[in-house]
């Protein structure tokens, strides 16, 4: 196996984990939330990751439909999704702002949950390469 495929196929293991680090790391800083008594905060915080994640699950999917735009026309459902995803984001955290149903703080905390699960993948990336 050359190095190339060997980069390749860690990169390709990688994108599949991560998805898997950021619900993992959203679940545990979630209910670590939720366990101290902050319910509204874990609300909020559940919310944030959740737009977060599915913000990255979206331009994942569109990223990918267009890198294969050579073979076939990306479908408008993905376009869609890749043009509206900053918009739709925007306006669900705009409303709870807007209404203090949950605080804002919490909300945007949770949007920086695919920023951890990139730093835990990298130190396990780190981390496997300190091993060969």
């Amino acid at each position: 196996m050359t190095t190339e495929t060997t980069q390749a196929l860690d990169l390709t293991q990688a994108e599949a984990r991560l998805p898997r680090w950021m619900v993992g790391l959203a679940g545990a800083v979630g209910i670590g939330i939720l366990l101290s008594g902050h319910v509204r905060f874990s609300a909020g915080f559940t919310l944030g990751s959740g737009l977060a994640i599915l913000n990255y699950l979206w331009l994942h999917q569109a990223i990918e439909a267009l890198m294969a735009a050579g073979e076939a026309r990306p479908a408008r459902r993905v376009l869609a999704k890749f043009f509206f995803r900053y918009p739709l984001a925007f306006a669900g955290v705009y409303l709870f702002y807007r209404t203090g149903w949950l605080p804002i703080v919490a909300i945007l905390a949770g949007l920086f949950v695919p920023v951890g699960g990139v730093l835990i993948e990298a130190m396990a990336l780190l981390r496997a390469g300190w091993k060969s």
